[in-house]
């Protein structure tokens, strides 16, 4: 058996209790865990509003419309999706400058213009532009 002796009762405690020190970051944890969802929500942004820019020159231009209906049309040519490629490509054969421009309508659904994006980007076209409205 051993025993304490009054000398040793004298000496720093080499200890340290870390209890009240998981208590403290446990609370801050749930506080940040609380608050930070709300912060990232309520984040408004005012955008700044420019001037209209002058559109792209019509020479080096070819527009792509989709319609309310889903139809295509390649500056204003009725054009099925199927052969949008190959006419793409024998505008950028013609015209390595090219630039297309997507016209659809707000009710079009999105695939049907990401289809026609990725129909651009593999034939080749590296410059694309949406028209909007002000």
């Amino acid at each position: 058996m051993a025993f304490k002796t009054d000398s040793s009762d004298r000496e720093a405690m080499s200890e340290i209790n870390v209890t009240p020190l998981v208590d403290v970051m446990l609370v801050l944890l749930i506080v940040f865990i609380v608050t930070a969802p709300l912060l990232t929500q309520a984040v408004k942004v005012d955008l700044p509003k420019t001037e209209k820019t002058d559109p792209a020159p019509d020479k080096h231009t070819s527009t792509v419309a989709i319609d309310a209906l889903g139809k295509v049309s390649l500056n204003d040519q009725p054009q099925p999706m199927e052969g949008l490629e190959q006419s793409l490509r024998n505008l950028l054969q013609a015209d390595p400058e090219l630039i297309v421009q997507f016209q659809a309508d707000k009710s079009v659904p999105y695939g049907a213009v990401a289809e026609a994006m990725a129909i651009a980007h593999k034939a080749g076209i590296q410059k694309l532009a949406f028209i909007t409205r002000e």
